[in-house]
C-alpha cells in the first residue's frame, strides 16, 4: 500500500538530515577524498543471488543492488524506482497485460557478455513456480525461489537469444499491478553463467521447450551456483551488470565491490566499497575507523562507539515479528493464539521499537498490528480491527488456549540471527511474560541461524523482520510480506497453508478499487489473526550513520538498505 506523503517525507528528512550533517565538514578546503568507503550492515552474505530465499532472507538486496542492476530498484522511501541505466520498461495494450522490456543497448555485463533477454528468461523460469521435481511430499519446486509473486501470472516471455528486447505476456484472467516489482535490481541474473556452468547451449530454448533434464541443470545451479561461501570465489560466476563488481570476499575482512571498468553508467564517486556483514565484528570495524556508513538494528550491537557519525535511528519499512512453525509445539492455532496472547507487544514496542523522535501517528507511531499493510497506509486503521484482541496480555487467556490445544506447559524455542543484544532481550521479555502462563522459552538465537531450521522443525519460532530477514526488509509494494504467507513459497518457513489467503492476495494484486481493496484487506487481516502464522510486533527500527566528511548518504531503511546508492558516496578527510 502506498504511504501517506506526510510520513515518507519524515522518513527522508531523517536520512537527509543526517547526509547533510555527514557532508557538512566534507567541504572544508585542504580535504582530500578517501579512496575506499566501508560499510557495514547487518546482512548474512550468503548468495549473490537475491532472487533465492537464502538471499532475500539474508539481505542481499541490500548489497548487492548497485552490482546487479535491474529495471527497477526500491528506493529510499520503499517505492520502486525506473533505471533506466539497465533498461526501460512499459505497459503496453493487450489483450492481456504485456509489459515491453528494452535492454540499454550499451549493457554489457563486467565478463565481456551483453546484456539480454535470456536474462529475464531465466529469472522468470527460476520465479515462476511452474518447474517442479519430486520431492517428500510430492511435487515440489525446482528452483528454491523467495517468492513467485507476480512471476506466477506471467503466461509468457518472448526473446530471441541474445536479443535486447523482450515481451511479457500475462495469463488472460491474471493481472499483476505491481509489476514493477519484477526483474528487479539484485534479482536478474546473468544467463549466461548459469548456462556455462550447467552445460546447457540455451536457456532460452531449454525455458520454452520445457526440457526437464536442462531445466533440471539450471535450477541446481540457480539455487546454490551463486552461493559465497566462506571465500575464495570463482570470480568467473559473478559478474557484474552495475556500477561495481565484486573483487573478493572474506567473511570476516569483509565483501570488496570495486568499480566496473566496463559500466555504461555514470561512473562510481568512490572507486571501492568494502562491505562488512554479520559476520564481521562491526564494533571492532567502527572502533577502527574502517566503517564510514552504519546500517544496522537499532540497539543490536550494545557499546557502539558513534562519536564521528552523524547518526539517526528511524522507523523502517519491514515487520519485526514472530514467525511460527504451523507443526509441532504450534501444530493448533490454539497454541498459536495462546502464545500471542502471551507476548507482551505494547511493552516490546515500548522497550525496542518505539524511537527517539517517534511519530505520533503513522510508521513507527505503536505496536504493528500488520503483517501485510504499513501503518502509514490510508487503509490500515481501517482494517486493523481484530488485532485488538492482542493488544494486551492475557495469561489466563494464553493458558487456557495451551491447555485446549493439548499442550499444557509448552517448551517454545524462538530462533533469530546472534548476536543481536535486542533480539536477545526481546526473546528475554516474551520469556518473562509468558512464564506466567506455564510457557518456557528458549533463546535459540546463533551466528550460523537461518530461518529454515524452522521448517526443519529445529525451532518453534522465528524472531526476525519481514520474509524472516535478519536485516533490511520491507518495501511499499509489500511483495515479500504477502509472499512470505502463501502456500509453498521459499519464505514461507513456518509452511502456513491456506487457500483464501492465496486468493485473496491475488486479487488484492489484480483490483485497485478502493473499495475492493479496503473489503479484501480486512477480510485478510481477520483470517491472519485468527489463523496466527505471526505475531507482528513493531516497525523495525533501523540505526543509521554517515561518518562526518561523508557526502550523499541518505538513509534506506527498508530491503535495499542505505547502500541503494552507494555508488554517489564521496568521503572527505
Amino acid at each position: 500500500m502506498r504511504a501517506r506523503p506526510g510520513a515518507v517525507a519524515r522518513l527522508i528528512a531523517a536520512g537527509a538530515a543526517a547526509a547533510l550533517a555527514g557532508g557538512l565538514t566534507a567541504g572544508c578546503s585542504g580535504e582530500n577524498q578517501v579512496p575506499s568507503i566501508g560499510y557495514a550492515v547487518d546482512v548474512a552474505l550468503s548468495t549473490y543471488n537475491g532472487g533465492t530465499a537464502l538471499g532475500a532472507a539474508g539481505g542481499s538486496s541490500a548489497v548487492f543492488g548497485r552490482v546487479l542492476t535491474g529495471f527497477f530498484y526500491t528506493g529510499p522511501e520503499g517505492q520502486q524506482v525506473a533505471d533506466t541505466d539497465a533498461g526501460t520498461a512499459k505497459e503496453v495494450p493487450g489483450e492481456s497485460q504485456t509489459i515491453q522490456y528494452r535492454l540499454n543497448p550499451d549493457g554489457v555485463y563486467s565478463d565481456g557478455v551483453p546484456t539480454s533477454c535470456d536474462d529475464l528468461v531465466l529469472t522468470w523460469a527460476a520465479r515462476s513456480g511452474r518447474f517442479t521435481k519430486p520431492g517428500d511430499r510430492g511435487q515440489v519446486p525446482a528452483f528454491d525461489s523467495a517468492t513467485t509473486a507476480g512471476y506466477d501470472a506471467i503466461e509468457r516471455v518472448d526473446c530471441q537469444p541474445g536479443s535486447k528486447d523482450a515481451t511479457v505476456v500475462f495469463r488472460p484472467e491474471r493481472r499483476y499491478l505491481p509489476w514493477q516489482t519484477l526483474f528487479a535490481a539484485g534479482e536478474l541474473m546473468p544467463a549466461h553463467v548459469a548456462a556455462q556452468v550447467a552445460g546447457i547451449p540455451n536457456v532460452v530454448s531449454a525455458v520454452q521447450s520445457a526440457d526437464p533434464v536442462a531445466i533440471g541443470k539450471l535450477a541446481d545451479f540457480w539455487n546454490t551456483g551463486w552461493n559465497l561461501g566462506q571465500g575464495d570465489l570463482d570470480l568467473s560466476r559473478f559478474p557484474s551488470s552495475g556500477p561495481y563488481r565484486v573483487e573478493s570476499y572474506d567473511p570476516k575482512d569483509g565483501l570488496v565491490l570495486v568499480a566496473n571498468e566496463r559500466w555504461w553508467g555514470n561512473k562510481p564517486a568512490t572507486g571501492r566499497i568494502v562491505v562488512f556483514g554479520r559476520s564481521a565484528d562491526l564494533k571492532s570495524k567502527v572502533g577502527d575507523n574502517a566503517v564510514s556508513v552504519l546500517d544496522i538494528g537499532a540497539k543490536s550491537v550494545p557499546d557502539l562507539d558513534l562519536g564521528g557519525f552523524a547518526v539517526e535511528t528511524v522507523p523502517g519499512r519491514g515487520a519485526e515479528q514472530l514467525v511460527l512453525a504451523t507443526g509441532g509445539v504450534f501444530g493448533s492455532v490454539q497454541a498459536r493464539r495462546g502464545f500471542a496472547l502471551c507476548v507482551p507487544r505494547q511493552q516490546l514496542f515500548d522497550q525496542f521499537g518505539r524511537v527517539e523522535k517517534a511519530p505520533t501517528a503513522g510508521l513507527g507511531a505503536a505496536p504493528l498490528n500488520s503483517r501485510t499493510v504499513q501503518q502509514d497506509s490510508l487503509y490500515y486503521g481501517a482494517v486493523t480491527g481484530a488485532a485488538e484482541k492482542y493488544a494486551k496480555t492475557d495469561i489466563q487467556g494464553a493458558t487456557g488456549s495451551f491447555a485446549g490445544a493439548g499442550v499444557p506447559n509448552p517448551t517454545i524455542r524462538i530462533g533469530y540471527a546472534a548476536p543481536d543484544d535486542r533480539r536477545a532481550r526481546t526473546v528475554a521479555a516474551i520469556a518473562e511474560s509468558c512464564k506466567a502462563a506455564g510457557v518456557s522459552v528458549i533463546d535459540a538465537g546463533a551466528p550460523d541461524f537461518t530461518p529454515a531450521q524452522l521448517a526443519e522443525g529445529k525451532v518453534d519460532a522465528v524472531l526476525a523482520g519481514t520474509g524472516a530477514a535478519s536485516g533490511p526488509s520491507g518495501s511499499l509494494s509489500g511483495t515479500a510480506a504477502t509472499g512470505a504467507l502463501r502456500a509453498g513459497s521459499g519464505l514461507d518457513f513456518g509452511r502456513f497453508a491456506n487457500g483464501r489467503y492465496d486468493a485473496i492476495t491475488d486479487q488484492l494484486a489484480a483490483d485497485d478499487n478502493s473499495a475492493v481493496q479496503l473489503s479484501l484487506l480486512t477480510e485478510s487481516e481477520n483470517l491472519l489473526w485468527s489463523e496466527m502464522p505471526s505475531i507482528p510486533l513493531f516497525a523495525n527500527p533501523r540505526t543509521i550513520g554517515f561518518a562526518n566528511g561523508l557526502q550523499n548518504g541518505i538513509a534506506g531503511p527498508d530491503q535495499a538498505g542505505t547502500g541503494w546508492n552507494m555508488d554517489r558516496w564521496v568521503l572527505k578527510r
